[in-house]
């Protein structure tokens, strides 16, 4: 019996804290939950850094523009992309508060001489290094060049009297100042035959022209007068090679020479060419049976082929005709007036 009393009694004692819990739980609801525990200081986490878009708003750095009104903007500028009605970056400074780099107004001023590129004189010298800038400024546009041109070398074939011509220079210098040696003429297989020779200083007067002046020398049977000559020489808009001269002899007679051709590009080595000169006195000449105003004139019509760009045979037709008072002495000598040839030759040049 006394055991069984003291059993009840210990389990009695167990059991009231967990029933005291149980009804507190259930008797008051709202109490507030119980306070978190606070974390030893090593467990704390560390305060987080502010972010760079937060810095940047309240502490930009002296570097990055800051934005402002920009009260000198208009809408037409604004419409052009020049700059924002609402705002704009502040432009750089100089120290004393002017404006510096891109942020210059536009203007008219020329531009700051360029700094002299002298920076090796200071490991090789100033003596040892003007000879190389000297050597430097010859191979890029000062250098003398030169190139024996032959425009035509070809044979006529015509009615009863094959003969063939010949037209080349050539010229030796720079970009602007030249020594210019010239040539032409034709003849009759069987026959003798006339040209000319003429030595010129050629000076460029543009990108695209040279002006020519010297002395003209005819060669061959028959009188041989000497010129002076002067002319010009060059390309003219749409690519056409044209050369204008005008000749003065030691016995006081006047002539005029007028020439061009069009190179046509069928392919990229195949070429039609249109060629034509016409020749003009300002006199009569009897001793060389020529009349004044429009002598003669040719017109030709030339297909090559560049086997390359130095070397290109070629074939056509060739129209030659003499006009007033030297046709009347031509045919006074028994001579044609012209007429139509098939032509064959080489344009070559090196």
């Amino acid at each position: 019996m006394i055991a069984l009393l003291l059993a009840t009694a210990a389990l009695a004692g167990s059991g009231a804290p967990a029933q005291a819990a149980d009804h507190q739980h259930h008797s008051h609801g709202s109490a507030p939950a119980p306070a978190p525990v606070k974390p030893a200081p090593s467990e704390q986490p560390a305060p987080s850094a502010p972010s760079a878009e937060a810095h940047g708003a309240h502490h930009a750095a002296p570097d990055t523009p800051a934005v402002a009104v920009d009260t000198s903007c208009t809408p037409e500028h604004a419409a052009m992309g020049h700059c924002s009605l609402k705002t704009a970056e502040t432009r750089p400074k100089e120290a004393d508060g002017a404006p510096a780099g891109t942020a210059l107004a536009a203007g008219h001023a020329p531009a700051p001489a360029a700094p002299d590129a002298t920076y090796a004189d200071r490991v090789w010298g100033a003596d040892a290094m003007s000879a190389a800038r000297a050597t430097l400024r010859r191979e890029h546009g000062g250098m003398s060049f030169a190139q024996v041109m032959l425009n035509l070398a070809e044979v006529q074939i015509r009615d009863g009297a094959d003969g063939y011509r010949w037209d080349g220079e050539f010229w030796y210098g720079g970009d602007v100042n030249r020594l210019t040696v010239k040539t032409e003429g034709e003849g009759t297989f069987g026959s003798s035959a006339g040209g000319e020779v003429q030595a010129l200083y050629s000076r460029a007067v543009g990108p695209y022209f040279n002006l020519q002046a010297g002395l003209r020398q005819d060669v061959g049977s028959g009188p041989s007068p000497t010129y002076a000559a002067i002319g010009v020489e060059g390309l003219a808009p749409y690519w056409f090679d044209v050369e204008g001269a005008v000749f003065l002899s030691d016995g006081g007679d006047a002539f005029a020479r007028l020439e061009g051709y069009y190179d046509q590009r069928i392919t990229q080595r195949l070429i039609l060419q249109p060629r034509a000169e016409f020749n003009l006195s300002a006199q009569d000449v009897p001793s060389r049976g020529l009349g004044s105003g429009l002598t003669d004139a040719e017109a030709g019509l030339r297909l090559r082929y560049e086997i390359v760009r130095e070397f290109a045979p070629y074939v056509g037709v060739s129209w030659e005709r003499q006009f007033g008072d030297t046709a009347r002495f031509s045919r006074a000598n028994g001579d044609d007036t012209g007429g139509f040839s098939f032509v064959a030759g080489i344009r070559a040049w090196f």
